[in-house]
């Protein structure tokens, strides 16, 4: 019973520091959307400028992804994600200095894009394959529901900050929380569960210990070179493109802004984020829950079905505090809760030790589209001089994305890959 409560101590803690990080990061990621309209302000710079900016952040948050999941197998998952935070406080309190556009984009852009793809979702798929064998749906899920929680917890102070055109306090507040961060992770997340005696959650007594094996430079181009040659592997890629357009790269960078063309304050439309980051919470956590019950591709259907139409309907709305408050339920619901579903996907395909670099390269195409939303929908703006049709778009994509995995399901797609390796 001992030895049950030490793995059961052990592994909510990891996940506990974990699930911070991911928030702390997620805060990181969604700030340029708060930034937006203080630094059009301050500086002059025009939207398409500021996006460009939030496009490459986003672009690589995704593509440093699977270079950080064999990172996290040769120099280690907390090294890491230490250094990761340490990356993107230094980056951001850097950025209260600077007077020029590329400055910016060399701050938030480059320098937080890489500390931030360093703590993301493949860091929750490496912590949960690492520490736990059962509830890996749910523990998934929880880490998931974090990047949501991020936004509940830091759009609107961040908001609220930037009330009177302020953003310097934005960055100092970013910057610090993630180097308060850095010695958290290095005292409390061990290495491996045998470093501190304990096992997996869930794992048997006489179940051997996982195989420490080393990562070279070029396991991210073995295991994508792979990859590509399995279908699911583009089922995954794809759809992910269209979660990142459909949230936060058009969602997450232009809400607070569209809302502002129709006459809602900054500190009001980060509330409607906050709502939607509250409701991702339960939805995230739920569909983790419902993953390790149910097809996964099912649950996507539905996620990026609802998604898509919400998108379209949204431009038809009043933007009445009681239309935007059902939207903000509702799509808060499925905000991140595709992500479960599509590790179990990855790791159903293609093992448990190279899943977290497969889904890294999934999450690319997470990125690449919520780069093509954040800057797309910027030059949309400015070029129509409203954001309607972006939003319609970006519906349509979730409705295509809904129908593919249909015809996945449809035509008996074998959800097994290629066996890059043996689940551990």
């Amino acid at each position: 019973m001992m030895a049950l409560g030490i793995v059961r101590e052990r592994a909510i803690v990891v996940l506990a520091v974990t699930f911070v990080a991911l928030l702390v990061s997620a805060g990181v990621r969604s700030a340029p959307g708060v930034l937006m309209l203080p630094l059009q302000l301050h500086f002059g710079w025009d939207r398409a400028t500021i996006s460009a900016t939030a496009a490459i952040g986003i672009m690589l948050y995704g593509l440093v992804g699977p270079f950080a999941a064999a990172l996290m197998l040769s120099l280690g998952i907390r090294r890491t994600m230490a250094g990761g935070l340490a990356l993107m406080g230094l980056a951001t309190l850097a950025s209260q200095w600077m007077t020029q556009s590329w400055h910016y984009l060399v701050t938030w852009g480059l320098l937080s894009g890489i500390g931030t793809g360093c703590v993301a979702s493949v860091l929750g798929a490496a912590v949960v394959g690492r520490w736990f064998v059962k509830r890996q749906g749910l523990a998934m899920g929880v880490l998931s529901a974090s990047t949501a929680t991020g936004s509940l917890i830091f759009l609107p102070v961040l908001a609220w900050m930037t009330r009177q055109g302020e953003w310097l306090p934005v960055v100092r507040t970013i910057g610090v929380a993630c180097l308060v961060l850095v010695p958290v992770v290095l005292v409390f997340v061990p290495e491996h569960p045998g470093d501190v005696g304990a096992r997996r959650f869930g794992e048997d007594a006489d179940t051997p210990p996982a195989v420490r094996g080393q990562a070279s430079l070029l396991l991210p181009f073995t295991a994508l070179g792979k990859a590509v040659r399995v279908p699911m592997f583009w089922l995954l890629f794809g759809t992910f493109f269209v979660c990142g357009l459909t949230t936060n790269g058009l969602v997450g960078t232009h809400l607070i802004a569209y809302c502002g063309d129709h006459g809602i304050a900054p500190v009001a439309a980060a509330g409607l984020l906050s709502t939607m980051g509250l409701f991702d919470l339960v939805g995230t956590t739920a569909s983790g829950w419902l993953t390790d019950r149910y097809d996964p591709r099912r649950l996507l259907v539905a996620y990026y079905g609802l998604r898509g139409l919400s998108l379209i309907v949204l431009p038809y709305c009043n933007f009445g505090p009681g239309s935007l408050g059902v939207f903000a339920v509702f799509y808060g619901l499925d905000w991140i809760a595709t992500v479960p579903p599509t590790v179990a996907l990855a790791t159903r395909a293609f093992g448990a030790r190279e899943a977290p670099i497969v889904f890294g390269w999934v999450g690319v195409g997470h990125q690449l589209g919520a780069a093509c939303a954040a800057f797309g929908a910027g030059l949309i703006r400015e070029e129509f001089g409203r954001y309607d049709p972006a939003f319609m778009i970006a519906g349509a994509f979730g409705v295509v994305a809904a129908l593919a995995l249909i015809g996945s399901i449809t035509l008996g797609r074998d959800t097994r890959g290629i066996g890059l390796a043996q689940p551990a």
